[in-house]
């Protein structure tokens, strides 16, 4: 399911670790918005209001005592350290988005992650239960992959794109991209050719032993996970 490769390895092409092969072709890629990641996954607002209150309150608890410019002071080193942190995780939050690259083809979507170490995912369509589309007003969204069978995914290898919350059944997820509601269409459309092109010759089997045989067959079994 995945493909390690160090830095120093040329991608023949951006955002995987090889040549997709013959009859694969590229659908869609692109990375998440650094901005919307640093506010949904490193919850960024919440961060600064916490700060401000802290230095509000220290503000206030000091107006008992001192005058008010003097109160006002005391809640300098919390709007510091606010500050601190806020750009830390906006860093943090730049990084993951330049160095991602989420690709949808026409039989997988593949996850390009990780910024000290590198790492690719690959989740062919069968391996895909459902998409659940999170659309934002701003028109970027999170699109979290419902996995299927024994497939099973690290939360914490896979954070930030990761479906928020399901940490018992981790949901990989190409987060915070823009235009979501046009690559959630994308990925439905390209899933629904690929498992019906999939399913053609089982049907096709199925039919010619029903018609010369007069029985019907059994079910076909699931196809083995790449």
């Amino acid at each position: 399911m995945t493909d390690h490769h160090d830095d120093f390895h040329v991608e023949p092409v951006a955002g995987l670790p090889e040549l997709p092969p013959e009859g694969e072709t590229i659908l869609w890629q692109g990375k998440p918005n650094w901005w919307a990641l640093a506010k949904e996954s490193l919850a960024l607002k919440w961060v600064m209001a916490y700060f401000a209150f802290l230095g509000a309150w220290r503000s206030v608890a000091l107006m008992a005592e001192y005058d008010v410019l003097t109160s006002l002071k005391g809640a300098v080193p919390f709007l510091i350290l606010g500050l601190i942190v806020c750009a830390v995780l906006t860093a943090i939050a730049w990084t993951q988005a330049v160095t991602t690259v989420y690709t949808v083809t026409n039989r997988r979507v593949a996850m390009r992650i990780g910024a000290a170490l590198t790492i690719t995912y690959n989740f062919p369509y069968r391996w895909i239960g459902a998409a659940h589309l999170d659309l934002r007003k701003s028109g970027t969204g999170t699109i979290a992959l419902e996995l299927m069978g024994e497939t099973r995914m690290s939360y914490l290898n896979c954070w930030p794109h990761i479906r928020p919350w399901h940490i018992r059944d981790p949901q990989p997820a190409l987060r915070c991209i823009p235009d979501a509601e046009r690559v959630a269409e994308i990925i439905a459309e390209a899933a629904q050719t690929q498992i019906a092109r999939q399913d053609a010759p089982d049907r096709a089997r199925a039919q010619t032993i029903t018609q010369s045989g007069g029985q019907t067959p059994p079910a076909a079994a699931p196809m083995p996970a790449e």
